[in-house]
């Protein structure tokens, strides 16, 4: 495995309620990774401690083999590894390609000798966006919020795109689109991603491997239909009645969790 990512017991507490515990997991190179578990499992905090939001108070992060644990939000940014936000955040009263210029000019520089003007154009258009770069964020839809800040990430050219429920409150054919462009992200542009989501239609279609995370702590691991079958996974989401009760593993795959 050639690993990118490799998260080691990381810890974090917040006032005494602990938010994660001993979590460790690989990511390899290229791959598009699933982080799934119900509300309060602890997805979005080892986001931020992986991305430098907040400080982790045991364990590390490593990137490429060095480790980040102590790097600043930005530092880690431009070494390349990008997020989007539960909360979507982008500058509502700049424009669609400003907010994404900022992506540009303060990310991974990279190698290709595309300059941030040009990136910014190729996320337009790749987004859909380019018809509305000239509005500003706060006079768009929610869903359009959305792919603003997605841009904002990819711009940043990242290695890892780190996407946090990018397709909450997206109707099937939007979510249709979004996994289309995860796999073609990875396909043709090499980008490793990992994705907390609840729509496990999505999840199944564009993972190769999901991690599992309940009370903080990883409970599961492995392919789509492994851990999808797995009887704790389904007690956790759909309680025990239905994991003794259920007739096959397929019936909980379409589940929103």
């Amino acid at each position: 495995m050639n690993k990118i990512l490799d998260a080691r017991n990381l810890t974090k507490d917040f006032g005494g309620l602990v938010a994660v515990r001993n979590v460790s997991f690989v990511i390899a190179a290229g791959e598009i990774v699933g982080l799934i578990g119900p509300n309060g499992a602890g997805k979005t905090t080892v986001f931020n401690l992986i991305t430098g939001m907040e400080k982790i108070q045991s364990g590390a992060v490593y990137f490429e083999g060095a480790d980040i644990s102590r790097l600043k939000p930005h530092s880690i940014c431009k070494l390349g590894i990008s997020r989007t936000y539960q909360s979507v955040r982008p500058f509502l009263n700049h424009t669609v390609r400003e907010n994404i210029r900022v992506g540009a000019v303060y990310g991974r520089t990279g190698s290709s000798g595309m300059n941030s003007e040009d990136r910014i154009d190729q996320v337009l258009d790749m987004l859909e966006l380019r018809s509305r770069e000239n509005l500003l964020a706060k006079d768009l839809p929610i869903e359009e919020r959305k792919m603003v800040e997605v841009g904002r990430a990819l711009a940043a050219n990242p290695k890892i795109l780190m996407l946090d429920e990018p397709m909450a409150g997206l109707n099937l054919s939007e979510i249709s689109k979004f996994v289309d462009l995860m796999k073609k992200l990875n396909s043709e542009k090499m980008m490793t991603i990992v994705i907390v989501e609840h729509v496990m239609k999505a999840i199944s279609s564009a993972c190769s491997r999901v991690i599992v995370m309940h009370h903080g702590e990883v409970l599961a691991e492995g392919t789509p239909e492994n851990v999808l079958s797995n009887e704790s996974v389904i007690e956790v989401y759909l309680g025990e009645s239905y994991s003794k009760g259920r007739s096959s593993p397929e019936r909980s795959t379409g589940a929103s969790v």
